[in-house]
């Protein structure tokens, strides 16, 4: 096929057919390589979700338990990781112990 020998009509039509190829085949890779996936989760006795999600490898994941409470507005909580709440920064900046929060 000589590309320079055709009309920009014929080019488009072209482009227009390779894409959709394109699309085509894109899908039945991604078709066989969920078989392929699935065929290994159970050849190994793992379920598809655990295999996924990491299950069988990661412990679980939880939250982190409060460690301080603000006195005066017990819905305002922090953990103690992370950047400091700014009622904790009011707090300290008023000469306050940390200490005092804790829960």
């Amino acid at each position: 096929m000589e590309l320079s020998n055709m009309s920009a009509v014929e080019l488009r039509n072209l482009q227009d057919k390779i894409k959709q190829e394109m699309k085509k085949r894109e899908h039945q890779d991604l078709a066989k390589a969920r078989e392929q996936i699935m065929a290994i989760a159970q050849s190994v006795g793992i379920p598809l979700k655990d295999l996924i999600a990491g299950g069988a490898v990661r412990g679980k994941t939880g939250s982190v338990a409060v460690r301080y409470r603000n006195p005066n507005d017990a819905s305002q909580q922090w953990t103690g990781r992370g950047r400091q709440p700014r009622w904790v920064k009011e707090w300290l900046e008023s000469g306050q112990s940390l200490d005092l929060l804790r829960v």
